[in-house]
C-alpha cells in the first residue's frame, strides 16, 4: 500500500508519499519560519493561512519527484489532532476532498502517535519501548506498547521544553526557531559557567515529570545568582548552561523510567529530538538502545503521518468524511509509579 501523508498541525506544510509503512517514496517540507521570525514564535491566521496558499503545490511537487500519479496512490492520512485548529483544517479538508475526489480510503491520525512512530521508517522497532516526544508543544515520557496503545509516565507539568527553548531565545534576541540558535551558540560555550537549578518536585506522581517554568525564570530574570565568577558572562556560556540543565534534567528523568519499567530501547522524536546536546547524553549510555530520527524525521513532517496512517489503514481502519480536527488530544493513558 502506497499513503499520502499530510501533516499541517502547525507552521509545517508537508506531504510525504510511504510505501508499506517503511519506505518514503518522497517527501515534501515547505517551512513557514522567515514569516513568524518577526513574532518570534508561531502566529495562527498567518500559520492556516500559507498552508491554504501552499497545500495544493506541496501535493503536487510530492507526486512529481515520486513519478506517481494521484490514481497510484491507496489511502490518504492526515493529521487530525492535536496542534492549530486553523492549519489543522487546512490539510484536513484538503485530505477529504483528495479522498472524496480519487475515492480513495482517509484516516486522521494523531500527530504525537506519529512523532512516536517515525523511527519506523529508518530501523526495525520492536514493542515495547520507552518513546520520549519534546518539541515546542509537547514533552512526555511513555511507555509504547503498540503504534497505537501509549502510556504516558511523565510529562511537563508546566512550559513544553520547546517552549522554554524559545522564550530564553526570545529574550536574548536570538533569533527563531530558538532551540537551533541555543544549540549553536551553546557549541561555543562553557557550561560550567552557570549552576541554574533543577526544580524539586513532589514524589510519588511527579517520579517522571519535568519542569521548565523555574529554570526558565532563573536563565532570564536571576542568572546573575547562579553564575561562577571565573567565567565570563558571555550569551554563549548562557545557552550552554541552560541547554545542560534543561536537557540532563529530561535525561535523568527517561533514564529513571527505563529502569522502572525495564525497557531497553529509548525512541525520540519532535524538533528538540534534534537538539545536539540531547542525543550526545543519551547516545553514551550504556547498555540502552537509543534510537534518534534523522533531523528530517525530528520536526514535523508528512511521512511520519503517511507511516502511522498505513497501520490503520492496512487493518482496514476508516475515518470518514466527516473527520473533525482537534486542538488538542483526546488524552493517553496517565501511569503513576
Amino acid at each position: 500500500m502506497t499513503i499520502l501523508g499530510i501533516e499541517s498541525s502547525c507552521d509545517e506544510c508537508s506531504v510525504a508519499l510511504v510505501a508499506d509503512g517503511t519506505q518514503l517514496l518522497s517527501q515534501v517540507v515547505a517551512t513557514q519560519v522567515e514569516y513568524h521570525r518577526p513574532y518570534k514564535g508561531v502566529v495562527p491566521e498567518i500559520a492556516s493561512r500559507k498552508h491554504t496558499e501552499w497545500i495544493f503545490d506541496v501535493y503536487r511537487q510530492c507526486l512529481q519527484e515520486a513519478d506517481m500519479s494521484a490514481e497510484q496512490i491507496d489511502g490518504i492520512a492526515v493529521t487530525c489532532r492535536p496542534g492549530l485548529v486553523g492549519s489543522l483544517l487546512v490539510g484536513a479538508s484538503f485530505a477529504k476532498g483528495l479522498a472524496f475526489a480519487l475515492e480513495k480510503p482517509l484516516i486522521g491520525v494523531d500527530h504525537i502517535l506519529a512523532h512516536l512512530y517515525a523511527p519506523h521508517l529508518e530501523c526495525e522497532l520492536e514493542y515495547p519501548f520507552l518513546g520520549v516526544l519534546l518539541s515546542g508543544g509537547h514533552t512526555l515520557i511513555a511507555r509504547v506498547e503498540g503504534y497505537d496503545e501509549v502510556e504516558v509516565v511523565g510529562a511537563t507539568i508546566d512550559d513544553a521544553v520547546g517552549e522554554a527553548f524559545d522564550k530564553v531565545a526570545g529574550y536574548f534576541n536570538l533569533g527563531y526557531p530558538g532551540g537551533i540558535e541555543i544549540d549553536r551558540r551553546a557549541r561555543m560555550g562553557d557550561a560550567r559557567a552557570y549552576g541554574f537549578p533543577a526544580p524539586r518536585l513532589h514524589k510519588g506522581d511527579h517520579l517522571f515529570d519535568v519542569s521548565y517554568s523555574g529554570l526558565k525564570t532563573a536563565v532570564v530574570n536571576q542568572r546573575e545568582q547562579f553564575r561562577d565568577p571565573a567565567y565570563e558572562a558571555s550569551i554563549e556560556n548562557i545557552c550552554a548552561a541552560f541547554e545542560k540543565a534543561a536537557v540532563e534534567m529530561l535525561v535523568s528523568r527517561v533514564l529513571k523510567a527505563a529502569e522502572r519499567y525495564k525497557l531497553s530501547t529509548v525512541v525520540a522524536g519532535g524538533g528538540v529530538a534534534a537538539n545536539t546536546y540531547f542525543r550526545q547524553a543519551l547516545a553514551r549510555e550504556p547498555g540502552l538502545r537509543v534510537v534518534l530520527p534523522s533531523l528530517s524525521l525530528c520536526t514535523d513532517n508528512g511521512a511520519m503521518v503517511a507511516a502511522l496512517g498505513y497501520e490503520y489503514l492496512s487493518r482496514g481502519r476508516r475515518s470518514e468524511l466527516d473527520l473533525d480536527v482537534s486542538a488538542r488530544t483526546p488524552g493517553f493513558r496517565r501511569a503513576y509509579p
